[in-house]
């Protein structure tokens, strides 16, 4: 396809996968038995948490959830390479500048299909991150159904048998069954909070990277575009001889290394958060109003001290 230059001619690892080195490939671009349709989609999200625990079920099924979001993102990903090919296909028997602007945008676009690609596979930290939520979710559900079942078996034999010994035998069980419930309880608590907020930090990282990359493949397709010359010429006139193909070359090497050294660190585009900003303005009208009541009270002194004098 790239009969100049490839984003990805046996490039080295980028700066950003050294500093986080990529996951392994996504559990859904193999194993596919159901296929990739949204038959299989409908099927799968219906289907999910059916089997499982009631505690479980909703998390089970945002799970399938996500993915066949990454299956969809995968058939994007894979049409994207192929309107790349398409593209620079297109463009090979026009002039010389259409056929150098379209084979280059053919790489940025290709490119970005391997941006999808990879962010596939980073997407899919998340959804098996929340997975870990759920299965911790499953193993609770028996002690709360243990615990909830000696109850009932308490109080069907005091109404029926008052005096019955198995109600202490059942009300020790019982004893133990709370002790049990409350360490699976707690235990669901932590777990729960500390991968809900690892599981969505993989995801924005992922879109933060991904968007970020896209930007940055976006204003060099730009000037790419900026190598055509569009000025209108009347019948029978010749376009002057095209000489960009030294620049659409540069274009795309610069591109590959501003891609290959970016890292989350070097993030362009930050938030600004203005719960943030009104919690420093509260400090700063109460350092304020303090440095007031300061000089209020040295003012009080002074006077005082005028006073006596």
């Amino acid at each position: 396809m790239h009969r100049t230059y490839s984003l990805r001619n046996s490039r080295a690892p980028t700066a950003s996968q050294l500093q986080s080195p990529p996951p392994p490939s996504s559990s859904t671009k193999s194993g596919r038995f159901f296929g990739k349709g949204s038959l299989a989609h409908t099927f799968r999200r219906s289907t999910a948490g059916i089997a499982g625990p009631e505690l479980s079920k909703k998390l089970a099924q945002l799970v399938k959830m996500e993915k066949n979001v990454m299956r969809s993102i995968e058939l994007v990903a894979r049409e994207r390479r192929e309107t790349a090919k398409q593209l620079s296909l297109w463009g090979e028997d026009g002039d010389e500048d259409v056929s150098d602007v379209t084979d280059k945008l053919g790489v940025l676009i290709y490119e970005i299909g391997e941006l999808e690609d990879q962010f596939i596979d980073k997407y899919d930290q998340y959804r098996v991150t929340l997975k870990s939520i759920r299965n911790i979710e499953a193993s609770v559900q028996p002690s709360r159904e243990r615990k909830q079942k000696i109850t009932d078996q308490i109080a069907h034999l005091k109404y029926k048998e008052p005096n019955s010994p198995k109600i202490i035998v059942l009300e020790q069980e019982l004893v133990r069954a709370e002790a049990e419930s409350l360490v699976a309880e707690a235990q669901l608590s932590n777990i729960t909070r500390e991968k809900l907020k690892a599981s969505f930090n993989y995801q924005f990282d992922s879109i933060r990277e991904h968007s970020e990359k896209l930007a940055l493949i976006a204003g060099y397709g730009k000037a790419l575009l900026e190598l055509l010359d569009d000025s209108p010429v009347t019948p029978g006139e010749t376009r002057p001889a095209y000489d960009g193909y030294d620049a659409s070359r540069q274009v795309i090497i610069d591109a590959e290394n501003a891609l290959a050294s970016w890292t989350l660190d070097h993030a362009s585009v930050k938030p600004t958060l203005s719960i943030r900003r009104a919690h420093e303005e509260d400090e700063d009208e109460e350092e304020e109003e303090e440095y007031d009541e300061r000089a209020d009270w040295e003012k009080e002194d002074l006077d005082l001290e005028e006073i006596k004098a």
